[in-house]
C-alpha cells in the first residue's frame, strides 16, 4: 500500500488537492470515483518508517484533536473526519500518519488501535483514554479533555522555557566576556607586564594562569567535557540505575529541582484526573501516569503506589507512605475519595501545583536577574582589577 498526492475535480469543476493510500494508481482512481472526484495527476510520496515514527509539535496535535472533538461532535462520521485532517494538515508526518490510520480504520480497526503503533506522536495515556470513549461512546468528549491537556501542558513549557531564558542568556554573556577577556585581552597584559619588569600582584598572576589555560589547553578542556557528557548520556540509557539517580539529582538541584518536582506531579495529577473522570479505572491511570512521568524517581514512586493500591490499602494512605506529596495535597485526595469526587480532587491538585509553579518562575525571575548581574559584575571587576593595578603601578611610579 502506497501513499499519493494526487489533484482531483469534484463535480461542481473545483480542483482538490489531497494525500491518498492505494495499492495502485489504478485503485486510486477507483476511490476517488467512490468518493465522488475524478483523477487529474497523481504521484507517490515518499514514506519511511523514519518519517513516520518523528515526534509532532504539540500545537499540531492540539489541531487534530480539537478539530476531532469538532467534527465528531458535529456528527460528522469518524473516516470522513480523519480524511479531512489528512489533507489540511500542514505537518507532513502527522499527515502520513493519518493517512495510514484511515487505512487502519477502514481495515476495521478502532481509532484508538489505529493510533497504538505512533507512541512518539501519540501517548499511551491518548491511546488509553480513545478506547474509554470508544467503549462509553463518549468520543467528543475524550478528545475535548485530551485537547484542554495537550493546551495545559503546552503553557506549562512555556513557562518553563520563559524562566530558564532570561538565566542562560545572561550566562552566556557572562561566558562570552569571560572569554573575550582571558583569549584577546590578558595575553597582551603578560606581555606588557615582562616588558616594564614590574612586580606582578598575586590576583594578575592567578588571572595570567586562568588565560593560559583557557588559551594553550582549550581542545583538552572540550574534549574532558564532550566526554564526560557522552559517558553520562550512553550511561544513563545502558544503566537503568544511573538514569535513576540523575533522575533524583535533578529534583535535588537549587530552585529548578523544586520546580521540575511541582511540573512533574502537577502533569501527573492532571493526566490521573483525566482519565479517571473518562472511566479508565485507577491502577491503569497510575500505570499510564507513570510511564509519562518523564522522571525515574517519581515513576518508581508511582510504581510503589500501584503496588500498595494493589495490597488493599486507600489511595490517600498509598500516597501517603511514598511521600510524593505534601500534606494539603493527601487532605484534598482524602476528600475527594471519600466524597466519590476524586477527578475534582485532582483537579484540584493539578491546580493548586500550576499556580504554585506560576508563582515560583516568577520568583525566580525577580531573584536570579540581580544575581547574575553581581556574578557579572564580580568577575568583571576582578579581571579590571587584576588588569588595572598593574598598569595604576606603573603610571604612579612614572609620575613620582
Amino acid at each position: 500500500m502506497a501513499l499519493y498526492r494526487y489533484v482531483a475535480v469534484d463535480p461542481a469543476g473545483k480542483r482538490i488537492r489531497g494525500i491518498q493510500d492505494a495499492a495502485n494508481p489504478v485503485a486510486l482512481e477507483l476511490k476517488l470515483k467512490r468518493g465522488g472526484l475524478d483523477l487529474i495527476s497523481a504521484r507517490p510520496t515518499k514514506t519511511s518508517q523514519r518519517t513516520l515514527g518523528r515526534k509532532v509539535r504539540r500545537q499540531e496535535l492540539i489541531t487534530f484533536f480539537f478539530h476531532l472533538e469538532s467534527l465528531t461532535r458535529a456528527g460528522v462520521p469518524l473516516l470522513e473526519s480523519l480524511a479531512d485532517l489528512r489533507d489540511t494538515m500542514n505537518e507532513p508526518a502527522l499527515r502520513q500518519i493519518i493517512a495510514h490510520m484511515i487505512e487502519s480504520v477502514e481495515g476495521g480497526q478502532r481509532l484508538s488501535q489505529a493510533m497504538a503503533p505512533y507512541p512518539r506522536v501519540f501517548e499511551p495515556v491518548h491511546v488509553s483514554l480513545v478506547r474509554a470513549g470508544e467503549q462509553s461512546g463518549q468520543l467528543p468528549e475524550v478528545f475535548r479533555h485530551i485537547t484542554d491537556s495537550l493546551k495545559w501542558h503546552d503553557e506549562l513549557a512555556a513557562q518553563s522555557r520563559q524562566a530558564m531564558t532570561y538565566p542562560i542568556a545572561v550566562l552566556l554573556v557572562i561566558i562570552g566576556v569571560f572569554l573575550f577577556l582571558t583569549v584577546y585581552l590578558v595575553p597582551q597584559l603578560a606581555g606588557f607586564m615582562q616588558n616594564i619588569g614590574q612586580t606582578i600582584p598575586v590576583q594578575t598572576r592567578l588571572l595570567m594562569a586562568v588565560s593560559e589555560a583557557v588559551v594553550g589547553y582549550w581542545y583538552l578542556t572540550a574534549g574532558l567535557a564532550a566526554v564526560a557528557a557522552a559517558a553520562i548520556w550512553g550511561g544513563s540509557r545502558t544503566l537503568p540505575g544511573l538514569q535513576d539517580q540523575i533522575d533524583r539529582l535533578k529534583l535535588k538541584l537549587w530552585v529548578v529541582g523544586p520546580i521540575l518536582h511541582k511540573i512533574i506531579l502537577a502533569r501527573f495529577a492532571n493526566t490521573f484526573a483525566m482519565m479517571y473522570a473518562s472511566g479508565i479505572p485507577i491502577l491503569e491511570c497510575i500505570a499510564a501516569a507513570r510511564d509519562i512521568a518523564g522522571n525515574q524517581g517519581v515513576a518508581a514512586s508511582l510504581e510503589q503506589v500501584g503496588r500498595r493500591i494493589e495490597e488493599g490499602k486507600s489511595l490517600t494512605q498509598s500516597f501517603a507512605e511514598v511521600g510524593i506529596f505534601p500534606p494539603l495535597v493527601l487532605r484534598m485526595l482524602h476528600v475527594g475519595e471519600a466524597t466519590g469526587a476524586l477527578d475534582k480532587a485532582l483537579l484540584n491538585v493539578s491546580y493548586f501545583y500550576d499556580r504554585d509553579v506560576h508563582e515560583s518562575v516568577k520568583r525566580i525571575q525577580t531573584l536570579i536577574g540581580p544575581v547574575l548581574t553581581i556574578a557579572l559584575g564580580a568577575l568583571l571587576g576582578w579581571i579590571m582589577l587584576s588588569v588595572l593595578m598593574p598598569v595604576y603601578d606603573v603610571l604612579s611610579r612614572t609620575t613620582f
